[in-house]
């Protein structure tokens, strides 16, 4: 079975409605996972998903902050949700495709402006949320995906200027270091970095405050599909739709896409 699943930061979904359809009519992929849905479960436009051929809806939402959902044009449990760092945030919502996939939806805090714990109450939360995904997504995870906004640049060409940004959140050392342990913890796969090499530049953010966001071209790579190591040999392709950051009124992220071969 193949299956297309995309994530893509949608901030707001009843705002963007017909953005996420002309992505699901152009893109058709299987599964679709959206972050920062900025809505009450109840209030997401259900009927022009499934009028699209999505049927299938699974989110926790909150009203104008937050939120997760997943579309899938196949049946889809609900596999739970983990509310990180006890906070009562829609962050998370994991879900257990017809496949047997099990697909987990994140949403880690953005951090704030300041990268001090101690200064930035923000930072100390994005922080402590990481570091229950490391406890949460480790090794015993089999045919599982972890999807979405990390708000985490990784790598040094996920950036536009690495020296630039080591002192800016999202970029931040101590970020860096904490991501990276998820994925080591989880012996994660980096699917956009499997079909991109490491020392060429892949962003999937960016900022609204740029006059011209594709001349500048001052991205960072902040989502992420990864997947787990039993998974490693049904990796079949993956992508980054730079273009879709073009939409009139679109959101400040690109749709990250990978293609499995179950």
């Amino acid at each position: 079975m193949r299956i297309k699943l995309a994530t893509w930061n949608i901030n707001s979904v009843r705002l963007r409605e017909g953005l996420v359809l002309r992505l699901l009519h152009e893109l058709d992929p299987d599964i679709l996972c959206l972050q920062e849905t900025k809505s009450p479960v109840d209030l997401i436009p259900r009927a022009g998903f499934a009028d699209a051929g999505y049927p299938h809806l699974i989110a926790r939402g909150q009203k104008g902050y937050n939120g997760v959902a997943v579309l899938s044009k196949a049946p889809i449990e609900d596999a739970g949700s983990i509310d990180f760092c006890a906070k009562g945030d829609a962050r998370h919502v994991s879900v257990r495709h017809e496949s047997g996939l099990v697909v987990h939806n994140l949403y880690v805090p953005a951090g704030g402006d300041v990268p001090d714990r101690d200064a930035n109450d923000k930072f100390a939360h994005k922080l402590d949320f990481v570091s229950q995904m490391q406890e949460t997504f480790d090794a015993s995870h089999d045919k599982s995906v972890l999807v979405g906004d990390f708000n985490i640049a990784p790598l040094e060409h996920d950036v536009w200027s690495h020296k630039q940004l080591l002192k800016v959140v999202s970029h931040t050392p101590v970020e860096v270091d904490a991501l990276n342990s998820v994925q080591q913890a989880g012996g994660w796969i980096d699917t956009s970095r499997r079909f991109v090499d490491s020392d060429a530049k892949l962003y999937s953010w960016w900022s609204y405050r740029a006059r011209d966001w594709a001349a500048s071209n001052k991205g960072r790579r902040l989502d992420h599909i990864w997947a787990s190591a039993d998974l490693d040999g049904a990796i079949a392709n993956g992508t980054i739709l730079r273009e879709v950051r073009g939409w009139e009124k679109g959101s400040d992220h690109a749709p990250v896409v990978t293609t499995f071969d179950l």
